[in-house]
């Protein structure tokens, strides 16, 4: 049963609150992979340099803006077989993609670039029958990896683009490595994707603040989320940033479809879920825009069991549409 909120704000970033540290507790920041991070744990020592490394082997395996990362070199066709974060980021991908019945798909790059959200900035839109050429290379259910991590890609022309997953996977590498060191206390944020474990400074379980700043709707609360003591993540997508105007003035989203090979123009201008591991929530939050009608969009968190807070645009209105046993503070 779905649960409906008439609200103004679409959600646009993740906040997190919580007490002054202790001294037992130990906080990070920085920047990595064009964004911020935070993170707050609970240990003996300080794991710094084991989180530094960590981010910086994600760098190394997964960034399209890293010329010698293993997906360029793949990407390039200079190296066939892949690394194991690599695999693992694959094989959840093709999950994600039979979940959404297609319509999840991070081998969609050329189109990507085709529409001017990649490496590249275009001039005017592209014609059909480059888009009709994009799409011949796309479909991540046409590329496999064997027991060697030999890749096999639908076409040379293929490209793998992690980025809704990525940022996803690498929080839950940093979780790892914190629960390699013992540490069961901890909340790991990274460009707003969020995976938090045990209890914060002042033993409650973390909140998460879900706001919304954006042009026209102001500034307000969507909704607080309380996540722990059991491991659980959080991550979310919305067009409301990256997004092109075209000729007649209408407005386009990033998120495109691997079906059409056209930007997504449906219902869903924001997506928050909740999952078991930060990479999963990050693929399903992109499967959710992706899904552009708000139904679609549940059916696949169903699928996956996972639980999201869905915003969609019903006339003039903004109506949040929750999963039965998404997390609300209540």
């Amino acid at each position: 049963m779905k649960r409906r909120f008439i609200i103004l704000p679409l959600i646009s970033a993740i906040i997190l609150t919580f007490a002054s540290c202790s001294e037992k507790y130990f906080t990070t920041d920085g920047q990595t992979w064009g964004t911020s991070y935070h993170i707050v744990y609970k240990s003996k020592r300080s794991m710094d340099d084991s989180i530094a490394s960590t981010l910086a082997m994600i760098d190394r395996e997964l960034s399209m803006f890293n010329p010698t990362s293993t997906v360029s070199r793949i990407n390039a066709g200079t190296l066939d077989s892949a690394s194991a974060p690599f695999a693992e980021v694959f094989m959840l991908a093709q999950k994600i993609n039979r979940f959404s019945g297609g319509v999840y798909d991070p081998t969609v790059g050329p189109l990507t670039d085709l529409w001017g959200f990649g490496r590249k900035e275009i001039e005017s839109q592209p014609t059909d029958s480059a888009i009709t050429e994009a799409l011949a290379s796309v479909g991540i259910q046409d590329c496999m990896i064997d027991e060697y991590f030999r890749i096999s890609k639908k076409s040379q022309a293929t490209v793998f683009d992690f980025s809704s997953i990525a940022k996803g996977y690498g929080v839950d590498c940093v979780g790892r490595v914190l629960e390699a060191a013992g540490i069961e206390n901890y909340m790991i944020e990274i460009g707003g994707e969020v995976l938090a474990k045990g209890f914060n400074p002042k033993g409650r379980p973390w909140r998460i603040q879900i706001d919304s700043p954006t042009s026209g709707f102001g500034h307000e609360r969507l909704s607080v989320a309380t996540l722990g003591p059991i491991k659980t993540a959080m991550a979310s997508s919305g067009n409301y940033r990256n997004f092109r105007t075209d000729a007649s003035g209408d407005v386009y989203g990033h998120t495109l479809s691997p079906v059409t090979g056209r930007p997504v123009r449906g219902m869903i201008p924001a997506a928050t879920v909740v999952a078991g591991d930060c990479a999963t929530a990050d693929a399903l939050a992109t499967a959710c825009m992706a899904a552009a009608v708000p139904d679609s969009a549940l059916a696949i968190l169903g699928r996956a069991g996972a639980q999201g807070l869905i915003v969609t645009i019903e006339g003039d209105s903004l109506v949040m549409l929750a999963s039965p046993k998404f997390p609300f503070e209540h």
